[in-house]
C-alpha cells in the first residue's frame, strides 16, 4: 500500500448526503477479480448520460475539478453495501483523501486498508471547504497526516483533525493488515520451522 504522508490536491466538492457505495461503483462492474479497473466507472450513473456522453452538470466533469485528489462530501458517505471496490474505484480515479462529517463504518475502515485517508470534520467545517471549492474551481488543499492539519493556499481554511493513532501510523507507513502481519515475517518463519 502506498504511504500517505502529505497531499496537495484539487478539491472536488460533492454537495450530497448519503452517497452509497452503489453510486460510488455500480454493482454491475463488480465482476472483476483484480483491484484495478474500477476508476473509470466511479460515479458512473452521475458522470455519464444514458447515451454514454459526459454529464456536464456533474461536478467531476466541470472545468477546474478534473484531476481532483481531495473529495469533500455530505454526511454518511459510503453507506450501503460493504464493497471494498468503492475505495478501490475512488483511489484509482485519483482520490487520496475524502472529507465528510460522517462515514459508514465499513467504508471508513476499507479506506484505511486501501491507502485512502477519510477525515471526519464537523459539518460547519465541511461546509466551509465545500463552499470555497464551489466558488473557486481548481482550489487546492494541503493535507498533512503527520501534523493532522488541512489548509488552503491563503490559509483562510486551517483545520486540525483527529485520527486514531494506530490508523494514522499505518497510513504513514503504508501498512494494511497484510503489511502489519509481514512485519513479523521472521517470527512467523521461526514458528513454522519449529
Amino acid at each position: 500500500m502506498e504511504p500517505f504522508v502529505k497531499l496537495n490536491g484539487v478539491v472536488a466538492p460533492m454537495d450530497r448526503v448519503n452517497i452509497d457505495t452503489d453510486q460510488v461503483i455500480p454493482a454491475i462492474h463488480l465482476k472483476r477479480i483484480e483491484r484495478t479497473g474500477y476508476g473509470e466507472f466511479l460515479f458512473e450513473s452521475w458522470r455519464f448520460n444514458s447515451d454514454g456522453t459526459p454529464n456536464t452538470d456533474f461536478i467531476l466533469n466541470k472545468p477546474g475539478y478534473q484531476g481532483a485528489s481531495v473529495l469533500v462530501a455530505g454526511r454518511n458517505f459510503g453507506c450501503g453495501s460493504s464493497r471494498e471496490h468503492a475505495p478501490w474505484a475512488l483511489q484509482e480515479y485519483g482520490f487520496r483523501c475524502i472529507i465528510a462529517s460522517s462515514f459508514a463504518d465499513i467504508f471508513y475502515n476499507n479506506c484505511f486498508q486501501n491507502g485512502v485517508l477519510p477525515i471526519i470534520l464537523p459539518e460547519d467545517q465541511v461546509r466551509q471547504i465545500m463552499d470555497k471549492a464551489l466558488e473557486n474551481p481548481g482550489m487546492s488543499l494541503n493535507v498533512d497526516l503527520q501534523a493532522q492539519r488541512i489548509w488552503d493556499e491563503d490559509e483562510e481554511i486551517s483545520i486540525s483533525f483527529d485520527l486514531d493513532q494506530f490508523r494514522r501510523d499505518c497510513l504513514l507507513e503504508g501498512l494494511d493488515d497484510i503489511g502489519i502481519t509481514l512485519q513479523n515475517e521472521d517470527k512467523i518463519r521461526d514458528f513454522e520451522n519449529r
